[in-house]
């Protein structure tokens, strides 16, 4: 077994008339069930606040314990101003308690407000430590699954970026070592992963000084209008597959109707 390990905390961005985060949650059942109208009626309810505030508080929360430094502020429709901000750093300012903080914004937005919550891997001593130890590999997805509510895609540029650059856990060969030849190397694809002769050409060009990732942006590019979250690549300057430059400075160096360079790979075990 190699356990697998991301070098982005899990964030999850979500609104209250959809709090999908929290739907693991026996609490929110009745959230689940009811419409948009009930929904708001559960959210006003001191009881089910006080059920919160006592989950948040339980030492069996896991993931959900004491959450306060770990909730932000996406978008607020009508005041960008607590744009994201600690919705901790909110309550306290207001005076009151984080539960009532958090579904008084949502309230007041008609569910329309945005959070984002940092569920795992938040604690960097501790990626740190994963990262480093020489059984793990790089890697976390779902393949896109929860498109409008995360977005990992950019976990190869924020470890160059943050990782390697600025907190020097890792040094520059084995960031990219850790996305190219451990992987190769775990999932058993024996001619990739290195520069060799013989070996198809997939090349990525970067500037060590300026490679990371933009903060996450939401867009409405799905079919029907529907939204999902991307991020940006920086310090790019070639993408090549198989000897031919697909990507350089940002833009498309091929046609994506057209043929193209790429080709299904296959476990050689």
């Amino acid at each position: 077994m190699t356990p697998q390990v991301s070098c982005r905390p899990l964030m999850f961005e979500f609104d209250f008339a959809e709090p999908f985060p929290f739907e693991s949650l026996p609490l929110f059942n009745p959230v689940s069930r009811a419409d948009r109208a009930g929904k708001l009626r559960i959210y006003q309810d001191a009881q089910f606040r006080q059920a919160l505030k006592d989950t948040f508080a339980s030492p069996m929360a896991g993931p959900f314990g004491s959450p306060g430094d770990r909730i932000w502020v996406s978008s607020l429709p009508g005041d960008p101003a607590v744009e994201e901000r600690r919705v901790s750093d909110l309550a306290q300012e207001r005076g009151v308690d984080l539960v009532d903080c958090l579904l008084d914004l949502a309230l007041s937005s008609d569910l329309k407000a945005r959070f984002r919550m940092a569920l795992v891997n938040f604690d960097e001593e501790a990626v740190a430590e994963l990262l480093r130890d020489k059984h793990t590999v790089l890697g976390l997805s779902d393949a896109g699954a929860h498109a409008s509510q995360l977005c990992d895609a950019c976990f190869s540029t924020h470890l160059l970026g943050h990782w390697v650059r600025e907190k020097g856990v890792l040094s520059l060969e084995e960031g990219v070592r850790l996305l190219t030849s451990r992987p190769a190397e775990v999932v058993g694809i024996r001619d990739r992963g290195r520069l060799a002769v013989g070996f198809p050409a997939d090349v990525v060009i970067f500037d060590p000084q300026l490679v990371g990732a933009s903060k996450l942006r939401r867009v409405h590019d799905m079919p029907a209008g529907a939204d999902r979250l991307v991020a940006d690549a920086q310090g790019i300057d070639a993408v090549i597959v198989n000897g031919t430059i697909i990507r350089r400075n940002g833009h498309d160096e091929v046609d994506a109707r057209g043929s193209l360079p790429g080709q299904l790979v296959r476990s050689t075990r």
